[in-house]
């Protein structure tokens, strides 16, 4: 069978919706490309269901004959364990089911649907992800997302280096400082963040200070005194 030649995608094309977190923080850590296919699947899959119901069979996965079972099963293991995917096994008549669903809200209200046995002729009969629960509240990139805009994998590099240099304290405190001056970019956050370094966080201010109440003579005080225009 010889294959179309693919000529470009049409106006108005429907489109899968996918977090920008999702490029900006999983997929630079995913090395299978199998793993990569099945989350897609799964994404493109439940962006397709109406209304509720946006689990995903495995029969339906493997449907769609992107790669064979043996090689999805473990594909989609793999995101579950990343907690890309959540995965339940349901009864569904008298049919055991695995299904999955992806790890945002919507997913996570669809799981305890079904864990709390909302969901009609559905019954839960094991639960394979550890835990259903929200993601970290310390998430950079969520912060980011929040506060900021949308993430670029130039500025996710950047975040995840300011992870590991700074006290997590800091970047919320940074972030709250730059919110409240209406100084919403990375650029400006970073900044804090590096004069903390090197002046220490102290109070928990900024080094921000008003005019009134400043020691003017500790800048002059000192070995490095005299190099300070009085």
């Amino acid at each position: 069978m010889v294959e179309r030649e693919f000529m470009g995608f049409p106006a108005r094309a429907e489109v899968t919706p996918i977090p920008n977190l999702f490029f900006a923080s999983i997929v630079p850590q995913i090395d299978d490309i199998a793993e990569l296919k099945a989350i897609l699947c799964a994404f493109w899959l439940a962006s397709s269901r109406r209304g509720g119901n946006r689990f995903v069979s495995f029969r339906e996965l493997v449907s769609k004959g992107w790669m064979a079972e043996s090689e999805l099963r473990k594909a989609l293991a793999k995101a579950v364990e990343r907690k890309v995917l959540l995965s339940l096994e349901v009864e569904v008549g008298s049919k055991s089911e695995e299904i999955y669903v992806v790890n945002d809200a919507t997913g996570r209200r669809e799981v305890e649907r079904i864990q709390q046995g909302k969901v009609p002729q559905m019954r839960l009969l094991f639960d394979h992800s550890t835990r259903v629960e929200k993601p970290e509240l310390t998430n950079i990139f969520r912060l980011y997302e929040q506060n900021i805009g949308l993430l670029t994998p130039m500025i996710a590099d950047e975040l995840r280096e300011a992870e590991k240099l700074y006290p997590w304290e800091w970047i919320e405190s940074a972030f709250r400082e730059a919110v409240a001056l209406n100084k919403r970019s990375w650029r400006y956050i970073s900044r804090i963040l590096e004069r903390w370094a090197v002046e220490g966080k102290g109070d928990g201010k900024t080094g921000r200070y008003s005019k009134k109440g400043v020691d003017r003579e500790k800048y002059v005080r000192g070995k490095y005194g005299h190099l300070v225009r009085r």
